[in-house]
């Protein structure tokens, strides 16, 4: 299989997923019900306060990508979502999501834990099969960085330091690699990649689905083969990709390719 477009990335929810079942649920804070006098309050309506402090200066922008671990509960203490009992932290663009997380989250600092408090109007107002009323989320922001459907700067075309191979491919390493070992035609590597056509257009990210791809190198396309065959597990690269050694004009994208690749692991 020579396709290396994974359906279903541009699948948006509201925020928050569905109803958790199994775990057993966490218990509602006590102050579930309401916002406490001690809590702050911007013009929109949204209380919080901070649950635990973080490490840094730097807030996420609107539309960075952002992961969380998080546990909302209705105010009659009742918890609808849990990324926690789920098992593991969410990723996601912070504008794809309902309005008192976009605001709520840009408070935030990495390592930091919030509670909020959002009324109606900034959640699902009203929207059938969602909580209804005002929503409780503790929310703990585990990182924050640039959205893939920001393009790079050099996404035209490669820019005078990037190295070309005889075929045409060319790469330039954006971060360097902890191993010493490159995959062969034939291993099976685990990598995180976004894809854009030259025009800046996102078509494909694992890193917005927030879970990375595993496949056979020689099963994907043939810049993509060559390229992963350069790299060491940990290393981060960009890959120009000429339609010759992508799609070669038959889609679902067509004419140069570029990917930022990281090589997570050589399974």
């Amino acid at each position: 299989m020579r396709s290396l477009i994974f359906a279903g990335f541009l699948v948006v929810t509201p925020i928050i997923m569905s109803a958790q079942s199994g775990p057993k649920p966490i218990p509602a804070p006590a102050d579930v019900a309401k916002a406490p006098a001690t809590a702050a309050k911007t013009p929109s309506g949204l209380a919080s306060r901070v649950i635990a402090a973080g490490k840094g200066t730097t807030h996420p922008k609107f539309d960075d990508l952002v992961t969380v671990n998080y546990t909302g509960w209705t105010t009659d203490g009742k918890m609808f979502d849990s990324s926690i009992t789920g098992g593991s932290p969410r990723t996601f663009p912070l504008n794809h999501v309902i309005a008192g997380w976009t605001e709520g989250v840009q408070l935030m600092v990495a390592g930091e834990t919030r509670r909020f408090w959002i009324p109606e109007t900034l959640a699902y107002k009203g929207a059938a099969g969602y909580p209804k009323g005002m929503l409780v989320f503790d929310v703990e922001l585990r990182a924050f960085k640039d959205s893939p459907e920001k393009p790079p700067a050099d996404v035209k075309a490669p820019p005078a330091d990037a190295k070309k191979t005889a075929s045409g491919l060319a790469y330039k390493i954006l971060a360097p690699g902890t191993g010493t070992r490159r995959p062969l035609s034939t291993s099976s590597v685990k990598v995180d990649y976004s894809g854009w056509t030259t025009d800046g257009k996102l078509f494909d990210s694992s890193v917005l689905r927030g879970e990375p791809a595993t496949f056979t190198v020689n099963g994907v396309i043939t810049g993509w083969t060559e390229g992963l065959q350069l790299m060491v597990e940990g290393e981060r690269m960009r890959l120009w990709i000429p339609e010759n050694l992508a799609y070669q004009g038959k889609g679902p994208v067509n004419g140069m390719l570029v990917f930022d690749v990281e090589l997570i692991k050589i399974q």
